[in-house]
Formats: structure tokens, sequence, C-alpha cells
């Protein structure tokens, strides 16, 4: 008998370690990708938008990363319900017209969301990637603020002093810009148009994260169904600001002008990316997230360097060290009251990577996800 016991708690043990160590492995994959997309979508934006010749749309590369977004949602909820069509239609008709008072909330942070997807194209056209990616962290800041004001959240001294750092680090960086305007890589380029696309940029971005935590609290409706919603209003105020801005153009020269195959790789980036992050950050805790901010930013600098000749000088090297640090110490979990700090960080870092806003994905993932996830939310 006492072996048998024995015998079972030897397997426990096993399968407690084996598990450990699955979900170890999850974290590291986890980081890998969340730095890898965000720095890549900054530096390949930033790189199709200096090539010489024909350029792109980005009105039409907007829209189009939204209906990609939306079909890949589209598929996954067909997954979810077992490639039951019929299901996945009353369900659709059910969440998005029926509930439809639901959807219309999300039509204020779609439009922003659609407002700073566009910005982000003109900031990072006129602003050295490595100086866009420590600026735009800026959301950070702009999140905390609107979250303190609108969902009533108290941040530790930690997170305050953090703040501080934050916004002093960008300013030397901007002091070492204004300083290097004419070693700028791009002749028709506009510093100010840039700094001011992405400091509105981060203003929306804040707000829009701590709205759609706002309206998310106590609805049921899962991850992708939100994104269907988005995408919908995402993708008719796309094509509202594509007519209003580049209509003539792209009724001259057709929607898919320019695009090669390194803007489809943008594209799809853009659209798959935030919903390959919105997966992966549930096994990414928020000093994770921080790392992976931090890491994004040096890679960002480092291939800067190499691909556009972006120049380092000291005052960069300390302005960009702030920032980074900054994002470590505000990811850092309070030491009185660690769930709250998590969902404030949690919001901040998540729209980060792309327009796609941070939900926790819960149950509603468990039935897309691996079978390990479920035991990961206990870990």
């Amino acid at each position: 008998m006492a072996a048998g016991d024995h015998s079972k708690a030897g397997e426990v043990k096993a399968a407690s370690r084996s598990q450990s160590e699955v979900n170890r492995r999850l974290k590291y994959i986890s980081l890998a990708v969340l730095v890898v997309q965000n720095a890549s979508l900054i530096l390949s934006i930033r790189y199709v938008r200096t090539l010489p010749g024909d350029r792109f749309f980005s009105t039409s590369a907007v829209v189009m990363a939204e209906v990609l977004k939306v079909l890949t949602c589209l598929l996954i909820i067909l997954l979810q319900k077992r490639l039951n069509v019929k299901q996945t239609l009353h369900f659709l008709l059910d969440a998005i017209v029926f509930q439809y008072k639901d959807t219309v909330k999300l039509a204020v942070p779609s439009l922003i969301y659609t407002l700073q997807n566009n910005l982000q194209y003109v900031a990072i056209s006129n602003l050295p990637a490595a100086t866009f990616q420590v600026t735009y962290q800026l959301k950070i800041l702009t999140t905390a603020l609107f979250s303190v004001m609108m969902l009533r959240k108290s941040l530790s001294r930690v997170q305050w002093v953090s703040l501080l750092l934050l916004f002093a680090g960008v300013a030397i960086v901007q002091v070492q810009q204004e300083g290097n305007k004419e070693s700028s890589d791009g002749s028709n380029q506009n510093y100010m148009v840039g700094l001011v696309a992405v400091v509105i940029s981060c203003l929306s971005s804040g707000f829009a994260g701590v709205y759609f935590e706002k309206i998310l609290k106590g609805s049921s409706a899962s991850v992708w169904v939100r994104n269907v919603q988005l995408g919908i209003f995402g993708t008719a105020l796309g094509m509202l600001g594509l007519w209003w801005s580049d209509g003539a153009a792209i009724a001259e020269r057709g929607f898919l002008f320019g695009y090669t195959d390194m803007v489809w790789c943008v594209i799809f980036n853009q659209a798959f990316g935030g919903l390959l992050v919105a997966v992966v950050v549930k096994y990414a805790d928020n000093i994770l997230k921080g790392f992976a901010t931090s890491f994004s930013i040096i890679i960002s600098t480092v291939m800067s360097i190499y691909l556009f000749a972006f120049r380092v000088d000291l005052l960069f090297t300390a302005g960009a060290g702030l920032v980074i640090g900054a994002v470590y110490m505000y990811s850092l979990p309070k030491a009185s009251d660690g769930a709250a700090s998590s969902s404030s960080s949690s919001s901040s870092s998540s729209s980060a990577s792309s327009s796609l806003p941070s939900t926790d994905g819960g149950a509603d993932m468990e039935a897309f996800l691996p079978k390990c996830s479920g035991k990961e939310k206990g870990s």
C-alpha cells in the first residue's frame, strides 16, 4: 500500500516538473515572439516607406490589415465551433447583430485604433525607427494617466518614478534628434510631422486601451468576437479615411498600387502579429513583457545602424537607457497589490504591439490553445 502511495507521489512530482518545464519554455517562446513582433513591425514599415520608387498607399495597407484580421478571427471562431458553419453564423448573428448595443460600443475604440494605425505609418515614415520605438513608449505614460483618471486605478511610487524617467528619457532623445536633423536619412522627411504623429498616436493608444478595458468589464464576449467587431468598424472607417485622403489617387492607380512582397509582409505582420501577441501574452507575465519591450528597443536601434545608417551618440544612449529602465520598472508588480499592477501594466503594454487591444482571453482562448494553457493559469 505504501509502495503504491510512493509511486503515485513520484508520478505527480514528475508530471509537475514536466508541466513546469513546458511553462518555462512557453514563457521563453512568448518573450521571443513579443520581441520579434515589436521590432520587426517598426523596422519593416520604416524600410518599405523609405525605399526609392513607387510608394504604396498607407491607407490601403491599414484597410487590408483590418480585413485580414477579421477573416482570421472568423476562421478561429469557425474552428472553435468545430467547423459547423450554421452554428457559427447563428453565434455571430447573435453576438454582433442582435446584441447591437454591445457592438456599437466598440465604434469609438475602433475609430481611434484606425487613426492610430494611420498615424504610425506617418510617424515611421518621418522618424528613424529607433527614435520612433523609444518615443512610442510614451503610450505607457498616457495609458497610466488615463487609467488613473477613468478607471480610478492607483500606481505605486516606483511606477510614478518610472513614468517620470520615461518622460525624461523621451525628452532627451528628442533633444538629440533636434540637433541631428541634418543627418536624416531621407530628403522628403519631416521630423516635426513624425513627432506630432507619434505623440497623437500615444494619446489615442492610451485612451483607446483604457476605454476598451472599461467597456469590457462584465462582458463575456471572446477576444475573437471583439476583434471581429473592431475589424468591421475598422474596415469601414479605414475605407472612409482612404477615400478622404487618397481616393482620387487610388481611383487612378489602383488599391494595390506599389505593393511588393515586402509590403505584404508588413501587412501580414500588422494583421497577424497583434493576434499572435494576444495568444502568447497569456503565457507572459508583466516583467517578461517589460523585458520584451526593452529588447525590442535595443534590436530596433542596432538594426537601424546597419539598415538606415542611424547614428547613436551619448545623448541618444542616455535617453534610450532611461526609457528601457523605466519600462522595466513600470512592469514590476506592486509590493502590496500585485493584481492591480498586473491589470494596469497588461493594459498598457499590450496595446503597444499593434492596434489590437489587450484582453486576458481566459476561457475563450482555452478552446483554441493547447491543453497546457488551462494549467498555466494556475501557475
